[in-house]
């Protein structure tokens, strides 16, 4: 685990739906000196009634505060931080928890906060939205991306220690345009598929029927489909372009499991699917082993942060971060160096003939 903030750490949380609720629930619960705010005054009025302390002002809840969590809609993020910085202390660390990183990490570059801005998200969530859907839990066990920088890395170590002590989540290094390809295949692509799952069964003339018989498979398959069409909508406009290419990736996988199925195929089909299989097993199981890093406080940051989001890049996270006087000690877990990705399918055919 990392440094534990202590009951002195002064904290706001700025937007408080779901992941900004849950973010300011589980610090308000931690003992954590924290103060929420929204723009929407019942959402206000919803978080005093919990025994949360709100402000009326942005202004008001970032003054003075030693980490702010920006939690507001996607395309709201960069402008906020912006007035955020101008009234925080010239000490206040802050990150995000936008969906995409590109964009919020260039606006911190263009305006010279990178040595107090880290960006970063919370790989969880549900389908629902709101602070009334808030839970203080949401974040245990789960993946929580930051994105070290040459600049932030001081902020960067003190958000990993607070993360890990207060959330119980695994926080995975990442550069933003390597984040930005990864959620594309594995977030928001799933989102494409499941709203097309769910629009073509609304289209449906046995939509009906559908519903009554669907199990399982088609719960897990649309879940996402539940939420906010807004939300969903600024995900994938400010990740389009990686989108679009993973996009191209999954149409291609789809177009050889049809081709099969239009030709026949038996073998092919069966080849595909065990293939597919393969990564399936892999997401259950994986092969990780322990590490224990140390990085003098004197040194070279560049070989810590390459280090960093080598780890990230890898599938590895981290479980640990100790600051001494003289050096930073990370621990945590990466897949083993032998463990190897499955060759490709030999049954495999092109997307097109």
């Amino acid at each position: 685990m990392g440094d534990r903030p202590g009951p002195k750490l002064r904290a706001a949380v700025v937007g408080t739906g779901l992941i900004g609720g849950s973010i300011l629930l589980r610090l308000h619960e931690s003992g954590v000196d924290v103060i929420g705010w929204d723009p929407d005054a019942a959402t206000r009025s919803e978080g005093r009634a919990r025994g949360v302390h709100f402000a009326e002002e942005l202004t008001d809840a970032v003054r003075d505060r030693d980490v702010v969590f920006l939690c507001g809609p996607l395309p709201t993020l960069p402008e906020t931080l912006h007035t955020a910085a101008k009234y925080a202390g010239d000490r206040c660390v802050f990150t995000d928890v936008g969906s995409t990183k590109s964009a919020v990490a260039s606006f911190s570059v263009e305006h010279g906060l990178t040595d107090l801005f880290v960006p970063g998200h919370p790989m969880a969530g549900t389908e629902r939205a709101g602070l009334t859907a808030a839970m203080p839990a949401l974040f245990e066990g789960a993946a929580w991306v930051l994105c070290p920088t040459l600049d932030g890395i001081e902020a960067f170590r003190m958000l990993v220690g607070l993360i890990l002590d207060v959330f119980q989540a695994r926080v995975v290094p990442m550069s933003p345009a390597v984040h930005d390809s990864v959620v594309a295949l594995s977030s928001h692509v799933p989102h494409l598929l499941a709203g097309s799952l769910a629009g073509a069964v609304a289209e449906s003339d046995v939509r009906d029927a559908v519903l009554g018989l669907a199990a399982g498979s088609f719960r897990d398959g649309t879940r996402v489909a539940g939420t906010p069409a807004r939300r969903t909508a600024d995900m994938l406009m400010d990740n389009r372009e990686q989108v679009l290419r993973q996009l191209r990736e999954v149409s291609a996988f789809l177009h050889e499991l049809s081709t099969a199925l239009q030709r026949y195929d038996v073998d092919a089909l069966v080849e595909q699917y065990r293939y597919a299989r393969g990564t399936r097993v892999a997401l259950l199981d994986r092969d990780l082993h322990s590490f224990r890093r140390q990085f003098s406080l004197t040194g070279d940051r560049i070989e810590e942060v390459e280090y960093l989001l080598e780890l990230g890049a890898a599938g590895g996270y981290l479980t640990g971060c100790r600051v001494s006087d003289s050096a930073v000690e990370y621990a945590g877990h990466r897949p083993r160096p032998d463990a190897q990705s499955p060759s490709p399918s030999p049954a495999r055919r092109p997307a097109a003939d």
